[in-house]
């Protein structure tokens, strides 16, 4: 159930549970006991773009048979992006990168340089801002056009794929992408590279749970991902896996 009628059902169901407590077949502590349970479960769907609540997300592709996988990294681009490009080129992986319009703007030539390198760059909006949850819906709108206008504007590129900041979809994010045209980028596999300071556990963790079609997500600002990128392409290149760009695990348009 898409969130629209599932609001419906539960407002009604909200109503009914008032009338009950009015002519007191039920208490109004179970009442409360509803309505933050529902607020809880708005939190959950609202910080989890992988359980395609609001709108459809490319989290991983379970239709891939050989071993190939997608990389992707968040919030640059910066110094330490060019690191990553070279331990991509060393290896010959291709990997997806989800930038921040005001880092493109400050590095315009690591953003050339990812193009150049054959790699996809992807809308991450402009500024990234901890209030994306609480963004209104023309406010969230203008975060995108802007990083696609700057994008353009350095890279010569129209980006059609978005990664939401923190993975926050609710239902203002969901009618700014009805409006922007957006196709959503999750990820099914997460390395907490931006959370965790062990290079060993992170790492440890992808290798256990990795497998064809997933979509991986790194941080290129975070130093440690370096040294841990450089392990994790030894691996991937040890057991026959490759990084593609998530337009081609997925057959989408990366630009229009």
């Amino acid at each position: 159930m898409s969130y629209k009628p599932f609001n419906i059902v539960v407002i009604l169901l909200f109503f009914i549970g008032v009338l009950l407590v009015f002519f007191e077949f039920i208490s109004i502590w179970i009442l409360l006991i509803a309505v933050l349970a529902y607020l809880f479960f708005l939190l959950l769907i609202s910080t989890n773009v992988q359980w395609n609540f609001f709108v459809k997300a490319y989290n991983n592709n379970l239709a891939v048979t050989n071993r190939e996988i997608a990389l992707t990294f968040d919030d640059g681009p910066v110094e330490n992006t060019l690191e990553i490009l070279a331990l991509l080129k060393k290896f010959d992986m291709k990997a997806s990168f989800f930038c921040i319009g005001k880092q493109i703007k400050e590095n315009p030539e690591i953003f050339q340089k990812i193009l150049q390198d054959g790699h996809l760059v992807g809308n991450h909006t402009f500024s990234h801002t901890r209030k994306m949850g609480f963004l209104r819906t023309h406010q969230i709108i203008e975060e995108i056009n802007s990083c696609n206008r700057i994008a353009f504007e350095i890279g010569g590129i129209n980006l059609k794929t978005f990664r939401p900041p923190f993975g926050i979809i609710n239902p203002k994010v969901q009618r700014a992408l009805n409006s922007t045209g957006h196709q959503v980028i999750g990820w099914n596999l997460r390395s907490y590279d931006a959370i965790l300071n062990s290079k060993n556990f992170i790492l440890k963790r992808i290798i256990k749970n990795i497998k064809p079609g997933d979509v991986i997500l790194l941080h290129d600002n975070n130093l440690q991902t370096v040294e841990i990128l450089e392990q994790l392409l030894l691996f991937l290149q040890t057991n026959n896996y490759r990084s593609v760009r998530v337009d081609n695990l997925f057959q989408l348009n990366a630009y229009s």
